[in-house]
C-alpha cells in the first residue's frame, strides 16, 4: 500500500519537510516514489504539486493524518481535520507519572480533616 507522508530533512531544531509518496513499509526517511512538495513549519511556507498530490490520491495512496490535515488546510483537498494522536516519549511519560510537590502538598491537605470539623463532633 502507497502513503503520503512527511520526509523530515533540514538541520537539527530547524526542520523541514518533504512530501513524498512511499510504500507503507518503507522508513520515512527511506526510498521513495516521487516527491509531491515541501513544507517549512517554521514559517509555515509549502510548495506542493496539487496535480500529483490529487492523481496518487486517486490511484489509491493513503494520507497520513499530519500531511492530511495540511492539504485541507491549503485547500488542496476537502475534508474535515482529523485528529492527530501525538506519542509521548518513555522519559515524558515517566515525567507525567511523578507527582510535583505541590500536587503531594494538596493531597496531604485535602486528606487532613478541618479542625473545626473535629470540634463540632
Amino acid at each position: 500500500m502507497l502513503t503520503i507522508r512527511f520526509n523530515r530533512t533540514g538541520k537539527r531544531n530547524k526542520a523541514q519537510f518533504r512530501i513524498v509518496v512511499q510504500e507503507h513499509t518503507v522508513a520515512p526517511g527511506g526510498r521513495h516514489i516521487e516527491i509531491l512538495g515541501s513544507y517549512d513549519p517554521h514559517l509555515k511556507r509549502g510548495v506542493f504539486k496539487n496535480d500529483k498530490i490529487k492523481y496518487w490520491i486517486e490511484k489509491g495512496a493513503q494520507v497520513s493524518d499530519s500531511v492530511y490535515n495540511l492539504l485541507v488546510k491549503q485547500g488542496i483537498i476537502e475534508g474535515k481535520k482529523r485528529a492527530i494522536k501525538i506519542k509521548k516519549s518513555k522519559a515524558a511519560e515517566a515525567a507525567a507519572e511523578v507527582p510535583t510537590k505541590a500536587a503531594e502538598g494538596e493531597k496531604e491537605k485535602a486528606a487532613e480533616p478541618n479542625k473545626e470539623e473535629i470540634k463540632k463532633e
